[in-house]
């Protein structure tokens, strides 16, 4: 290549253009970079969050909405002497500075009582255990009720005088009475066990020991002598049968 070649297309206008476009480019997506994250990311901007706390959801969420701040329902609770909807707590406190577009969680009063379902501990666990977790789940317990039974062991449980099983829903103003034993079993439930008596067999063969002499010492043991069995006598020979003897004689008459 010659060098008049060379810089003929080094100073074309088609080599300059793209040279230029590129820097275009990349000086764009810099300025694009720069003011797209300060708007996504509301840079400078200050949103002093207020105070909705006894307010109406509505209310809340028009004061909340008119900051540029986003509202969403966190929560639900219950307070008797508030009315539904209202706002009982908000995720970020009162007068914190934060960036428009934050979300702001609410939790806000239930329209009724909520529910809790008893667990698995009638018939199944001790009192001190039932209450303990009865308790932690926010059920109101009151004082025992003693029954006949095995002494603290739950055997059942009571709302509004009613008994109530596991897994049925109560309401958490509602106070339960725990149903405990006393360790007094009712006799009617109980019942006795008595170990069976088997009378002694007396024996049918009567054992008989002779008495036996002492022995000195001094002199050995000497064992009783045999008696020789008795001498058999010999068979005597069958007799012939004698015919039997009437008991009355007959009487003939005189000869003739």
């Amino acid at each position: 290549m010659k060098v008049s070649q060379f810089f003929g297309k080094f100073l074309s206008l088609y080599l300059w253009g793209n040279l230029l476009a590129m820097l275009l480019l990349v000086a764009g997506v810099c300025f694009a970079v720069k003011y797209g994250l300060d708007f996504y990311t509301h840079h400078g901007e200050k949103v002093t969050v207020p105070n909705v706390i006894h307010k109406s959801y509505a209310d809340a969420e028009h004061i909340l909405e008119g900051l540029g701040l986003d509202v969403q329902i966190g929560d639900t609770g219950y307070v008797k002497t508030l009315p539904p909807d209202c706002i009982l707590e908000q995720s970020v406190k009162p007068g914190s500075i934060v960036k428009s577009g934050r979300v702001i969680y609410l939790v806000i009063n239930a329209s009724s009582t909520p529910t809790l379902a008893i667990p698995d501990i009638i018939d199944n666990t001790s009192y001190r255990e039932a209450r303990a977790k009865l308790t932690a789940m926010g059920f109101k317990v009151g004082e025992p009720q003693m029954v006949p039974g095995e002494k603290d062991w739950v055997y059942g449980i009571k709302v509004r005088g009613k008994n109530v099983t596991n897994g049925s829903r109560v309401s958490v103003e509602d106070v339960l009475i725990i149903q405990v034993g006393d360790g007094m079993i009712d006799a009617a439930d109980s019942v006795a066990f008595a170990d069976p008596v088997y009378e002694e067999e007396e024996d049918m063969f009567e054992v008989v020991t002779e008495p036996t002499e002492d022995v000195p010492d001094d002199e050995p043991a000497t064992t009783p002598k045999e008696t020789p069995p008795a001498a058999k006598e010999p068979a005597k020979p069958a007799q012939p049968a004698q015919p039997e003897v009437d008991d009355f004689e007959e009487v003939t008459g005189p000869e003739q």
